[in-house]
């Protein structure tokens, strides 16, 4: 993950415009920065930002609430303030998103909708030391796809591919590939034929 950049409005306009140049690259659907205005995921993204600057300095109170409105707006996009989230993040489609306290999220990551970066259940979590991580650290350029769930304190490598439906529980090193199983097609069978009735009395008197 890069370096935090230098705070203040110039600096914040200027990622704004970074995370609109990101839709516009990454959406196909997407042809202007208006339409990438729109983009459901930014209003969550945004208002991190500021939750996760207020989160740290223990107004943890009002970074809930900053994050609350966030996944209102953006239906469904749940990034809680603890989380750290690298620069040009990319959710497609955000719906179902959530992103656990201590998970780190490098740059130029993709998620697709209805992905988990949590932890692995509050009844492991209730007994891990005082400041032992519970959720994943996200590599840079890493893509994980639809539905997909990473969970618990591993590392998903730089480079890293999480195909749709994956459930991870175990490091994915740098440049590795997830895929869940794929769906077998079952051939339909043909029903069995069985004569009644009139047919049955007409087979009887031709045999």
């Amino acid at each position: 993950m890069s370096a935090s950049p230098r705070r203040g409005p110039g600096a914040t306009a200027a990622r704004m415009r970074e995370d609109l140049r990101v839709v516009i690259e990454r959406d196909p659907a997407v042809r202007s920065r208006g339409e990438a205005l729109l983009a459901p995921h930014l209003p969550a993204l945004w208002l991190h930002r500021i939750a996760s600057g207020l989160y740290r300095r223990g107004h943890r109170v009002t970074a809930r609430v900053l994050s609350l409105v966030g996944r209102f707006l953006s239906g469904g996009v749940d990034i809680h303030p603890g989380a750290r989230v690298g620069r040009r993040l990319f959710i497609d489609h955000g719906a179902a998103v959530v992103i656990g306290e201590d998970a780190v999220i490098g740059d130029d990551v993709t998620l697709y909708h209805q992905v988990t970066i949590g932890a692995l259940g509050w009844w492991r979590d209730r007994r891990r030391r005082p400041g032992e991580r519970r959720h994943p650290t996200i590599g840079d350029r890493v893509v994980v796809g639809a539905n997909a769930s990473v969970l618990g304190p591993v590392r998903v490598g730089d480079d890293s591919l999480v195909g749709a439906h994956s459930l991870v529980t175990s490091d994915v090193p740098d440049g590795g590939r997830v895929w869940a199983p794929k769906s077998r097609i079952q051939q339909k069978e043909r029903p069995v034929v069985v004569p009644t009735g009139a047919e049955a009395t007409t087979e009887k008197r031709s045999a």
